[in-house]
């Protein structure tokens, strides 16, 4: 049986070696390609995370279906993400990167080609099952290609671009989708999609090549179903918590819970004991590196604090400002664009001064953001949404690329694509406690001052900006964790 992950190391630590000896030599022509290609294929994939947040409301009314229903739309795509991409450590080893890209922009396509001729519900469903299977292996196919054959020298630059994927798309999400529906109907937010994924696939299918040998290993046939079982037992019930608070639950809460949690610790276990026969499906040695670690925990946070505002702050200008979904979407754009600017500078001053000088600037930023969102009213201005969302998004931006670049650039060449797996998965699990928490807060504390005679709006905004508050706290939290950020050397092996 071959090593795969001394396959792997051996080709990634030749390449660090000849960056090292010209850590300011050009990218070839290919290689420009293939990361301009998957960057391009990433932030398509990725848009489609959040343009269910304003669409709900309208698929709800089209499809005639409850919000609890409606809301499996957006439940179902992070569950799927959350199974799959701890899976995509070993995928990335045993698939070769051009095969890999086109496996998951095909199944995108599909799904999108899917969705937009869906006549009802359950096909819609299905389609964003199959979207959320594409999407779950770009990002991490994206990081791995970057960290392979980018010197280390240049990673910062080449990370800001990544965090307009992860950041900008998400954030730019409510606005297209806004849109789109103030002219169309909601297919087209599936049909404007469909032919620029087309386009990508056909353009990576020709310049995405391969970057690493591709091992011979096999997955562990238990290490798969605890996976699957794990993850999305955890983030079904993070998202259940918000479901429960409002009485929609279709399970009690617990069960999740304990499905999720006995099968994660029996995951872990299990992949601390393959690590040691090079098989693991998820390499959880990537810990050993403390930067790694501190720079997880610290985007776990900052993850969960923009997952929360995107969630909320649409709803506050839908449901109590009465703004139409296109006025909506739009309260979140200046903020997009200032991360897609900021980010390839954001990176060359990482480059140049390390992480330091970015991470603290941008935690505060985001603190500030979110703090200025707990003195929201009925009456507050559609310009104080947008302030605050600049904000919050200019600090992120000051995060996000110095905590990816220091977190992979720690760990070891080999263990590069299990790295992004876990980067990638905690991203979601984040995402959706994020979301759970601040969804819960508002449900719990909407309903008590809905009980003590508030009106409907006076009690929501009640419950938006106590959910906020703890966003605040949470976010002082960030600015601690960052203090301890360094810019990190990978170890040789």
């Amino acid at each position: 049986m071959t090593d795969v992950s001394s396959d792997l190391g051996d080709t990634t630590t030749q390449a660090g070696t000849d960056q090292g000896a010209a850590p300011d030599a050009p990218l070839s022509r290919e290689q420009v390609l293939a990361i301009g290609t998957l960057l391009v294929s990433s932030f398509v994939v990725i848009l489609n995370e959040t343009v269910m947040s304003i669409a709900l409301p309208v698929l709800q009314d089209d499809l005639g279906i409850a919000p609890s229903q409606g809301q499996w739309l957006t439940t179902a795509f992070m569950l799927t993400m959350a199974v799959i991409i701890p899976l995509t450590g070993f995928l990335i080893s045993r698939i070769d990167t051009r095969r890999l890209f086109i496996i998951a922009m095909s199944l995108f396509t599909v799904g999108t080609v899917m969705a937009f001729f869906s006549p009802s519900f359950v096909p819609l469903l299905v389609a964003r099952i199959v979207q959320a299977s594409g999407t779950a292996i770009m990002l991490p196919l994206l990081m791995t290609t970057i960290m392979t054959i980018v010197p280390p020298a240049r990673r910062g630059a080449m990370m800001g671009n990544i965090t307009i994927v992860i950041s900008v798309a998400p954030a730019l999400g409510p606005t297209v989708s806004g849109l789109i529906l103030q002219h169309f109907s909601w297919h087209w937010i599936f049909g404007l999609v469909a032919p620029i994924a087309l386009v990508a696939l056909v353009v990576g299918a020709k310049y995405v090549t391969p970057i690493t040998q591709p091992g011979t290993v096999k997955a562990d046939l238990l290490s798969v179903p605890l996976s699957v079982l794990g993850f999305a037992g955890l983030v079904y019930g993070l998202v259940g918590i918000g479901e429960n608070a409002a009485g929609d639950a279709a399970m009690p809460l617990w069960i999740p819970f304990v499905v999720g949690g006995v099968s994660l610790v029996a995951f872990l276990v299990r992949q601390v004991v393959l690590a040691r026969q090079e098989r693991a499906l998820l390499d959880l040695r990537v810990f050993t590196s403390t930067q790694f670690s501190i720079a997880i925990g610290a985007m776990i946070i900052a993850m969960a604090s923009m997952f929360g505002a995107f969630l909320l702050v649409p709803l506050f200008a839908q449901d109590v400002l009465e703004l139409s979904a296109l006025e909506a979407g739009l309260i979140t754009l200046p903020g997009g664009l200032i991360m897609a600017l900021s980010g390839p500078y954001v990176g060359r001053i990482y480059d140049a001064h390390g992480p330091r000088v970015l991470t603290l600037p941008g935690a505060l930023l985001v603190s500030a953001g979110v703090w200025m969102l707990t003195m929201i009213d009925t009456d507050t201005s559609i310009w104080w949404l947008v302030l605050s969302n600049m904000v919050l998004m200019g600090g992120l931006s000051g995060t996000f690329t110095p905590l990816m670049t220091s977190s992979l650039g720690s760990v070891a060449p080999h263990l590069y694509s299990h790295a992004s797996a876990v980067v990638g998965t905690f991203q979601q699990v984040a995402g959706a406690a994020g979301a759970a928490l601040f969804i819960t807060v508002m449900t719990v504390r909407a309903t008590s001052a809905g009980e003590g005679g508030a009106s409907a709006a006076e009690a929501l905004t009640e419950g938006i900006r106590s959910a906020f508050m703890v966003g605040g706290f949470m976010s002082l939290l960030l600015v601690v964790a960052v203090l301890f950020v360094r810019k990190a050397e990978a170890p040789a092996h």
